[in-house]
């Protein structure tokens, strides 16, 4: 994906998630040429106690992205035509990360795509002039707002984790295999893509090769954050951008609140500060804006969240659930704009989910450790084991076993593969002492030390190796999340070179001091010393149950 295609401008936290500056199929990534999909809904006919428990999840789950909220009143309305997934199937094998407790973690997906349910392109004029989001072409299958709910067994604080969509991580499919360093919103595009080009060469069409090709992506997303953060998923929900228009356009107005007026051509963001009431078109705006605002996506994701909070306080307030008209409208959208997991005991999950309702949710943004340039865009860098540590101290889960495929810089399990490592400065004197500073490291992590010196300037890091050192150099390129190392016949056997770009940021240190800590309560399973303080996060918090004021 290359930002600077955009004609829209660049910015150093990527592209517009439902903006216009989001890459056009066939850019890098995999991208797949221009197409119109095919009918992609996948529903199934259920019995009516088992569709009315899914309209439950589904309420409880895309409306806490959307809104919250869930109505049994479901089992007088719908008995058909939800849309159901059985992506989960792909990610539950030996490896996957285990429950403590019988609490729940929902994943929830929003798919940035101006395309409806079936693939088929949203009209342009609504597009352009009530989305304010560009042309059908742009928005592609990224997945550009992902957030973990955990709901504890015991009917506790649920607690929620976005993650921010231009983290760089390791991305998978979901049979595991690895895709290579991405923004972590493009591993349900990538997987897409693959999988529509393959059904495409065996002769599928139609419904049935959108259908297997969304798939892949849910399978993508699902395995790529479990493995990020090493927690199982029970549950999702995905809902497309299409959804929040259709959602804020049955509740409107909504209720927002701004720290300070903004004005945002992009998006089409123009609002005063303080209260104020938003109709559907400027709801997107709201939830899409991050030009002009300090912390960029950061701050739109903060946006997001309190639009489920004013949202969910709306319905709570107002009596939504006794509007006949408006319930109705809400099931429309469930069943136009949403698909959920097939996976999900009706009865368990109605007895923990009122939680998702009662405005006893927070909303947290992991943290990042700073701005990079990979594959010529513009990425967030990450602490994977601290974000880890971060989230399984509230919630009370512990890593899985894994793979270990997450990432290939040696952990305390990892032992470093033998080489001799020789690290070259090409910054053109914009990192000084960097060469020095990466060997010292890479020798503390076990490679053994060669030589430093300067190489002729170069944008991007590379890494080269000898005869017999592939494996140290694959684990020393995913460490700087560089590419794909190459063998040359320069490296004497043995060894490898780091020659280190203008884009090289030094990695978090090994065993660096793990998130602050604070007496506030915890989610269950967590003792009270391992809960994080709110400066741990990126950005305040936010809290269900009124109607935040963020930037």
């Amino acid at each position: 994906m290359h930002d600077e295609r955009s004609p829209y401008g660049r910015s150093p936290y990527g592209a517009d998630p439902y903006g216009p500056d989001d890459p056009k199929p066939g850019g890098s990534g995999g991208r797949a040429a221009r197409r119109r999909p095919a009918n992609g809904r996948g529903g199934r006919r259920r019995s009516p106690l088992v569709v009315a428990g899914r309209t439950a999840l589904a309420l409880s789950s895309a409306l806490v992205l959307l809104a919250s909220g869930v109505s049994w009143a479901a089992y007088n309305w719908v008995s058909s035509g939800l849309n159901t997934s059985d992506a989960l199937n792909a990610i539950g094998g030996k490896n996957a990360p285990k429950h403590l407790d019988n609490s729940v973690n929902l994943l929830l997906i929003g798919l940035d795509s101006r395309k409806d349910m079936d693939g088929n392109d949203l009209p342009r004029e609504f597009v352009k002039d009530q989305l304010h989001a560009g042309s059908s072409d742009i928005g592609y299958y990224n997945t550009n707002t992902l957030i973990l709910m955990h709901i504890p067994a015991d009917g506790g604080k649920v607690t929620a984790f976005s993650i921010p969509r231009d983290d760089y991580v390791q991305t998978f499919n979901g049979d595991g295999s690895s895709q290579g360093h991405f923004k972590v919103k493009e591993a349900y595009a990538n997987a897409y893509t693959t999988a529509h080009n393959k059904f495409s060469a065996q002769g599928v069409k139609g419904a049935d090769l959108e259908s297997r090709s969304r798939e892949a992506g849910r399978e993508a997303t699902l395995a790529t954050v479990q493995n990020f953060l090493q927690v199982p998923i029970d549950h999702f929900a995905e809902v497309n951008l299409l959804g929040f228009y259709d959602i804020a356009k049955v509740l409107q107005p909504i209720e927002v609140c701004l720290k300070h007026p903004v004005k945002d051509r992009y998006s089409g963001a123009d609002f005063p500060a303080g209260h104020q009431q938003l109709d559907p078109k400027q709801a997107l705006a709201f939830v899409r804006q991050r030009h002009g605002l300090e912390g960029g996506d950061l701050d739109r994701t903060h946006r997001q969240q309190a639009f489920i909070s004013s949202v969910t306080h709306k319905l709570k307030s107002q009596g939504v659930f006794t509007d006949l008209g408006k319930l109705q409208g809400l099931f429309d959208v469930v069943k136009k704009d949403l698909v959920i997991d097939s996976k999900f005991d009706v009865l368990d999950f109605a007895q923990q989910a009122t939680n998702l309702t009662g405005g006893n949710v927070v909303f947290h943004t992991l943290p990042i450790a700073g701005f990079a340039t990979r594959n010529r865009e513009s990425v967030n860098l990450v602490d994977e084991e601290k974000i880890r540590s971060i989230v399984q101290s509230m919630i009370g889960e512990k890593s899985g076993s894994g793979d270990g495929s997450d990432s290939g810089a040696p952990s305390p399990s990892t032992k470093a593969a033998p080489a001799t490592v020789d690290v070259l400065n090409g910054s053109g004197g914009t990192k000084k002492g960097a060469a020095a500073e990466e060997l010292k490291a890479l020798a503390g992590l076990g490679y053994t030390a060669g030589t430093t010196g300067n190489a002729a300037p170069r944008q991007r890091t590379t890494v080269l190796y000898g005869s017999g050192a592939q494996e140290a150099a694959q684990q020393i390129a995913d460490r700087l999340h560089t590419a794909t190392p190459v063998s040359s016949a320069s490296v004497p056997a043995g060894r490898v070179q780091v020659i280190l770009g203008a884009d090289f940021t030094a990695p978090p240190a090994a065993g660096a001091n793990p998130p602050a800590k604070s007496a506030d309560e915890p989610a269950s399973g967590s003792s009270p010393s391992s809960a994080p303080s709110d400066n741990a996060f990126a950005g305040d918090s936010v809290k269900e149950g009124g109607i935040p004021c963020v930037n």
